[in-house]
Formats: C-alpha cells, structure tokens, sequence
C-alpha cells in the first residue's frame, strides 16, 4: 500500500470493458454502505485498461507494474491470512521511469471463477483484479472489485419434506413442503395438519433461518440470522384442520446454499415451525433446504 506519511506519486485507475452496459450487483460493503458491483460469470473473460499517471508532472521511477486478477476468502476473526484460491498475473510495464500518464491493457481470458462471490457476518469470498507499481520505498496499488454469480442446472431429484411435531397425548402436528430444494424467486408452498391438540396454542410462526459456518474444528464459528419471520396462525387450532402456507422467496436477500467452500465456509438455510402455547412455552422443528441460483435470478 502506498504510505500513510506520504502522499501517492501516481494515481492508478482500472477500467473494465463494457462497465457501463454491465449488469450490477448492489453490495453491502460496510454496515452503512453500498457500493454497485459489475457481475460477472464462470468462464467469462476479464478485460480492462489500468491508466498510471504521475503526480503534478513528476518523475516517476518504477521497478515494474503488474495487473493481477484475486479470487480469495477473507475470515474477519483470521484478519491476517487472506486465502487466495485463484491468482493470475500480467506484467504490464518492465522496469522504467514516465513523465506522463499511459494507458495499459489487459485480458484474461476464460477465467473459471469456481465460486460465487459472498459477503457474510464473518467471512467474504471476493474477486478483484489489483494493479500495483512497484517502487524501491513503498509500492502503490489499487484495487476494482467485481461480483461473480454461480448459475445451477435445476436438480432432476427434489423430493418433499415430510417432518412431524409431536408431545405424547398432548400435541401431534405434521407438515409438509412439496419441495426441498428451491430456485431464488421460487414460492415455498406447504400444509400443516393438526392431528390431536390438546395443548393451548396461541399462535405459530414460520422463519428462514441463514446459518454461516467458517473455519474449522477447533476454531469454528456459528453464525444464525432470521431472514425473515412471519405469523401463520393466531388463536388455538382444533383437531382436523389444515393451514396451508405460501412464502414467495422473492423479495428477500438471500444466497445459494454454499457447502464447505474450499473448506473455509458454508451457508445453509433452514424453515423453523415454531408454536407458542399461552404459558409461553415454544415448541420448534427445523428442516434444511437448498437453494440454488437459475439463470434468469439476477
């Protein structure tokens, strides 16, 4: 990085072909920030121009600049390691000196992205394409993240989900989703059955549940969040009755299901039933389910 005591002698400036016809991720890159983010896809090429210019008409002495293109995973409680999964590099200028600015271009070809891009609580799986110009005190880099979707061939299999809550001769519910594996903007559709009841039940409640793991025994992390929440019965059912539901997964902000990705992290999501009788008391039954990216979920 350039100094902090010192200011920059060049300005760096990354530009990717076709940024303004590019479709856009709009990111959360810090608690109160959002930034728009070019996408891209696996196998899709990364072209640009990075522009050097030195400062106020100044020499500037170099040992060399170079572009490289980063896939890696940030863990935040492992702040000191970045684990790099992809890295390519281009040498752009040899060893030299300029007076003015000049523009440089670049290309990577067919680059395979394997993951897709991630922002979570305690981890960030990222790719950015860095420039960096080397020189004998401190190097100045620059940095252009850029946003990269993992698009999924609907699965042949997708059976339903068949769980049951039961209390011996108090309470004796079943439900069912017709479906456990779900597209990003695809509904959520359901019935519960209430087979004996003889338990005070005030109301219930469905969730999504997102549940981000990172690192690995002994140091592992468990993270839940409560993507959504919302009530599917007020006042006490009787037995025989049937409540359907109906969740369109739409309009909330979710991912696909990640599994031990390079064995860094996971994210997994689950439907929580929850029932709350009159004492208070809460009865809960979790089921995972899959999401999955299809080409049209932008």
């Amino acid at each position: 990085m350039a100094s902090l005591f010192f200011k920059s002698p060049v300005d760096l400036d990354i530009r990717l072909d076709g940024d303004d016809e590019r479709k856009t991720v709009d990111v959360k890159v810090s608690k109160d920030r959002r930034e728009k983010v070019p996408l891209y896809c696996d196998g899709e090429s990364i072209k640009g121009a990075v522009t050097v210019r030195p400062r106020d008409g100044k020499r500037l002495e170099h040992t060399g600049i170079k572009v490289e293109f980063i896939g890696s995973i940030e863990l935040f409680f492992d702040r000191g390691n970045h684990y790099e999964f992809l890295s390519l590099v281009q040498e752009l200028a040899a060893p030299g000196e300029m007076r003015h600015a000049q523009t440089f271009d670049f290309e990577f070809k067919n680059v395979e992205k394997q993951y897709e891009s991630y922002h979570g609580i305690n981890v960030k799986l990222r790719y950015f394409v860095r420039v960096t110009v080397s020189r004998r005190m401190a190097d100045v880099t620059r940095e252009k993240d850029l946003w990269v979707y993992s698009y999924r061939v609907p699965p042949e299999n997708n059976s339903s989900i068949k769980m049951d809550v039961g209390i011996e001769d108090c309470l004796h519910i079943e439900f069912e989703y017709s479906k456990s594996k779900y597209h990003l903007k695809d509904v959520i559709v359901g019935k519960i059955y209430f087979l004996l009841v003889r338990l005070k039940i005030k109301h219930m409640e469905l969730s999504i549940i997102r549940r981000e793991t990172t690192g690995a025994v002994p140091n592992q992390y468990n993270e839940s969040e409560t993507i959504t929440k919302f009530e599917i019965m007020d006042g006490a059912p009787v037995r025989g009755e049937t409540i359907p539901i109906r969740l369109f997964l739409g309009g909330f902000d979710l991912t696909p299901t990640f599994r031990d990705v390079n064995k860094k992290f996971s994210c997994r999501y689950y439907l929580s039933l929850v029932l709350v009788d009159e004492d208070a008391r809460r009865y809960f039954k979790q089921s995972e389910i899959t999401l999955f990216r299809r080409t049209n979920d932008q």
